[in-house]
């Protein structure tokens, strides 16, 4: 499971520079995944070319598309709510058109298009470059649905239009799809199987971010680790490459040094890491390199090894504790963060108290958890019945959450009086006199503004902290400025 942006999934509403020339607007909104926001992205760059420049107002837009999200329920139901809104805006601007991309798309096609009739167009994850055919479609009156998924498809050789951005971070998505068929997900069957992209057109994708004064740059797919391109073709028919394509291979370990060693003074960070493919030649790189970020999101999803087994998690408790053992043995400072998943069939309070064990062993920096919700067409809603009571689940995460955040707040407490390298990215939310920014530990860091400017590369002495958040002083520039 891919890391999820906000714990609320919340929607952000996109918007770009106009282009002279387009007439048409686009109103584009993003749930769920980094990677959902990264396909908006490519979306914003075809529709470009095809006449449409972004609004942030929903009632002045011609084309309304939602990219959608369907690891949870919660994430749905959020959809559900917009697409209300959406088409009461319709019955005051029958012009205006309505459609949902990403995940749901794939999985609600006939739903949104045929039974409910609440969208005009509805486009897959591998789909996005016919989106000028659908919309043609669209506009002569017809309904217009493309989810075919692709073996092939990974946009390398479309340049991101970079959506509502701090000019100082982008992401860059280097795989799509998964293999692990993990029973809790729906990432298999919504995004299809696992292909890398070239990595010379990652390359190009980097060099026009730095050529824009880009400083911070997140490595992006379902599973990091699981990327390897030999020339074209899917992971697992690999075996079959040529003794020429294997010698010359580039897999997740070789590609963080060819961009860290590339561009030293970029920050690099990845995500998401599966631990049963995370290899100790991916971490002896970070280690290497000052300018990869010592922070690794290594989602568990249960310290239980019997419910690791039910959700097809191809590593057992034991061995991801093994792994975070090495991580720390390499890179001492590395943080770790964590996703769970709470009240997954057939757990027993046995499981739950492994759980909170494996919490307490860890002590990790910060977690994404959420109670678990039936996914249609996962395999664990074909092979296992949701038998966990929600009171249950509710307390079970209600428990988890509330050790993490003594976790969180034991592990900020310990960098009081320490000094980080901070990368000023916006204003803080609390106050107009504070930037706010992240260290390398990808914790957001508050200080006040001094005379430093967002993009800057900032030395930080922490003071205090909260939970959530560390607050100090600026101290100087960084040397990496």
């Amino acid at each position: 499971m891919e890391k999820i942006i906000d714990e609320n999934i919340q929607g952000q509403t996109l918007s770009l520079d106009n282009k002279e020339g387009n007439t048409r607007k686009l109103f584009i909104e993003s749930y769920g995944c980094q990677m959902n926001f990264s396909d908006s992205e490519i979306v914003a760059s075809i529709l470009a070319k095809e006449g449409f420049n972004t609004t942030q107002n929903l009632e002045d837009a011609d084309l309304v598309l939602v990219n959608t999200c369907s690891i949870r329920e919660k994430a749905e139901l959020t959809v559900r709510k917009r697409l209300e809104k959406y088409n009461a805006v319709k019955r005051i601007n029958p012009g205006m058109k309505v459609g949902v991309l990403g995940c749901m798309a794939e999985r609600l096609k006939s739903k949104f298009l045929e039974e409910e009739k609440i969208v005009d167009l509805v486009v897959g994850p591998d789909a996005y470059k016919d989106l000028p055919n659908l919309i043609e479609e669209v506009d002569a009156g017809r309904n217009a649905v493309n989810v075919v998924l692709s073996k092939e498809e990974t946009y390398g050789d479309i340049s991101p239009v970079r959506l509502q951005s701090n000019g100082v971070s982008a992401f860059v998505s280097i795989t799509r799809g998964c293999d692990n068929m993990c029973t809790f997900c729906v990432v298999p069957f919504t995004r299809g199987r696992e292909r890398s992209r070239d990595p010379q057109s990652i390359i190009k994708e980097i060099d026009d971010l730095v050529t824009n004064n880009f400083k911070e740059i997140t490595l992006l797919g379902q599973n990091v680790d699981s990327y390897l391109w030999y020339g074209g073709g899917l992971k697992k028919d690999f075996d079959k490459a040529s003794d020429l394509q294997k010698a010359t291979a580039t897999d997740f370990a070789k590609l963080l040094d060819l961009v860290a060693d590339k561009y030293p003074k970029l920050r690099i960070r990845f995500s998401t890491s599966n631990p049963q493919d995370m290899t100790l030649d991916v971490i002896e790189v970070m280690a290497r390199h000052k300018n990869i970020c010592k922070h690794i999101h290594l989602p568990i999803q249960s310290g239980s090894d019997r419910i690791l087994k039910e959700m097809n998690r191809l590593h057992t408790r034991q061995e991801y504790i093994e792994l975070v053992n090495n991580i720390k043995r390499i890179i001492p400072d590395c943080s770790i963060t964590q996703d769970m998943i709470i009240g997954f069939p057939t757990e027993t309070e046995e499981d739950h108290q492994d759980t909170l064990s494996l919490l307490e062993h860890i002590k990790y920096e910060h977690g994404y958890m959420y109670a678990y919700s039936e996914r249609p067409g996962t395999l664990a809603e074909r092979k296992l019945e949701d038998d966990v009571p929600e009171e249950v689940k509710k307390r079970r995460l209600s428990e988890v959450i509330a050790l993490q955040r003594i976790h969180c707040a034991y592990r900020h407490e310990s960098y009081i009086g320490q000094t980080f390298e901070v990368l000023i990215e916006k204003e803080s939310k609390k106050s107009d006199q504070h930037w706010s920014g992240r260290t390398t530990k990808n914790i957001v860091a508050i200080f006040p503004k001094g005379n430093y400017k967002i993009g800057d590369f900032i030395m930080v002495r922490i003071d205090e902290c909260t939970s959530a958040t560390l607050l100090g002083e600026a101290v100087g520039y960084s040397d990496n400025n």
